[in-house]
């Protein structure tokens, strides 16, 4: 099966070089290193990542939509959420003994071939991390911002925008 050759007695050194090189890169990721993780460890991460910012904007959206549209649509994205994990931990191993995908854009590739897997996968990776700190940097400056407005309602009002920029330095490591 193409990819999963073993060519290091092949005599070709750039196949060799290649799998020293991937077999450092795994003994240097601690997560991928010890290959003994449960599924519901996978569960409970993708779980966690998914939900962080779902939680954010739960009452704003419930608030706007109602309690039937809201519950539909927050029960039509539970069932959406769990097809892609199972999705995706189909795809972690497909075979025993085969290629793991360990990462995101390894998965694009398996699914969408070398050069489209990456193309598909990394813009959207790109787009949900930078996304994602901007949300979090929004909820955190208009939440300072009731804070103040609700111990000090007689203060001059500052603006959200510099309220999300006193949040920033706050939530950078």
């Amino acid at each position: 099966m193409a990819g999963y050759d073993n060519k290091e007695g092949s005599g070709d050194g750039s196949a060799s070089a290649s799998a020293l090189k991937q077999k450092q890169l795994e003994d240097w990721l601690p997560v991928t290193a010890s290959r003994n993780a449960k599924w519901w460890y996978s569960a409970f991460h993708n779980l966690t990542a998914m939900v962080g910012a779902g939680v954010l904007s739960l009452p704003y959206a419930m608030a706007h939509m109602g309690w039937g549209p809201g519950i539909t649509v927050l029960i039509l994205s539970w069932i959406i959420t769990l097809y892609t994990l199972w999705q995706m931990v189909e795809m972690h191993e497909r075979e025993p003994g085969g290629k793991r995908n360990d990462r995101y854009h390894e998965l694009g590739q398996e699914a969408f071939g070398e050069k489209l897997g990456l193309w598909i996968v990394v813009p959207q990776q790109l787009l949900v991390e930078v996304g994602t700190c901007i949300v979090y940097m929004v909820t955190g400056g208009k939440s300072l911002k009731k804070v103040h407005e609700t111990f000090c309602p007689d203060c001059n009002q500052i603006r959200t925008s510099y309220w999300i920029i006193i949040f920033a330095p706050c939530t950078t490591p």
